[in-house]
């Protein structure tokens, strides 16, 4: 399908219907003040003035699909706990997610606690299994895709390495998804990226893909090197590596490579930018989009995120209005010519 302009794809975002499957996890903000160091040991001691939580991992990627005006199924494993709770509620608070916990009671709820003062992050403190999920656990999960396959346009791996996304469980569902004809879409957490073999776009950071193939992915001659090794055995269709300060990279395997220049204007928190830059691919794929396009979108999008705190969202309004705002020429209207004066 071809789109006469990069709005015009965005504009079919809200058709999609996206599946997600992954790590789930509650992320939650502690802000407050710093004023004194304490007399027990030399650490800042924080006066706690609000706490927020908000949806991770594969549930702020579905969040961010919700964002960008789209249908989201979301599948992942929770404890037996108050955070699963909390998590739900979030969510519940977006009628276009479709959540379907699954409850393993060996494991807590992945929640990743972030103490910040002075918009600067001091602490994270994390509390989850990096265990594989039970048995039971894994084929109520493989039950559940199987089931939502039918209704999906497109399926997302959001892997943060939790335990959910076992090498069994990923070749299992990466090939539903290719037996019914669905795109898949995977942010890797491993150092193997063979295990997703069959993957449509695989959307490692440099330093992901540098631990893959063993060699530095700092030039772009190097990260299409490094892209090469998996793409040329199979592994996936295409990769997009996003590169913080320097963008990202859209890599297939007989094509040439297209370097995107980093869109961000101020970096303020850089928590989540991967899942948004996950969501966006996904609903550009599902849209029929051409992929350097959908990256093109994405870029606009991490662009946009990081210049906000916490596990933030963009919309449609902000990526057009970015759009719109780099397609303006560069000289202002209020500076003149000479021959103007």
């Amino acid at each position: 399908m071809h789109y006469k302009s990069l709005a015009d794809l965005l504009n079919e975002f809200h058709r999609a219907r996206v599946l997600v499957l992954g790590d789930v996890m509650l992320d939650r903000f502690v802000y407050g003040a710093v004023e004194r160091i304490s007399p027990e040991a030399p650490i800042p001691i924080m006066t706690v003035e609000r706490v927020s939580d908000m949806p991770g991992g594969a549930a702020n990627v579905a969040r961010n699909i919700a964002a960008l005006g789209a249908q989201c199924t979301l599948i992942g494993v929770v404890g037996a706990d108050g955070s699963a709770e909390d998590l739900r509620g979030q969510l519940d608070a977006t009628p276009t997610i479709n959540a379907r916990f699954i409850v393993d009671a060996s494991r807590p709820t992945t929640v990743k606690t972030r103490y910040v003062s002075d918009r600067q992050q001091m602490l994270r403190a994390d509390r989850e299994s990096k265990a594989p999920v039970s048995g039971e656990a894994s084929e109520t999960l493989l039950s559940a895709v199987q089931q939502a396959l039918s209704q999906t346009d497109v399926l997302v791996l959001s892997d943060y390495a939790k335990g959910v996304l076992t090498d069994d469980i990923t070749s299992k569902v990466i090939k539903m998804a290719r037996d019914a004809g669905k795109p898949i879409i995977v942010d890797p957490k491993t150092r193997s990226l063979t295990k997703y073999s069959g993957a449509t776009v695989l959307t490692p950071n440099r330093h992901e893909l540098q631990l893959a193939c063993g060699n530095d992915c700092k030039t772009d001659a190097q990260v299409v090197q490094g892209a090469h090794e998996f793409l040329d055995k199979g592994v996936c269709d295409a990769m997009v590596v996003t590169r913080g300060a320097d963008g990202m990279s859209v890599i297939k395997k007989d094509t040439t490579a297209a370097h995107l220049h980093t869109m961000a204007r101020e970096v303020f928190d850089v928590s989540g930018a991967g899942d948004t830059v996950l969501a966006v691919l996904s609903l550009g794929l599902a849209a029929g989009g051409e992929l350097i396009d959908v990256s093109r979108i994405a870029n606009i999008a991490a662009g946009i995120v990081v210049g906000k705190p916490g596990t933030a969202t963009v919309s449609t309004g902000e990526i057009i209005t970015s759009i719109d705002a780099d397609s303006r020429p560069a000289t202002s209207d209020k500076i003149f010519s000479l021959a103007r004066v």
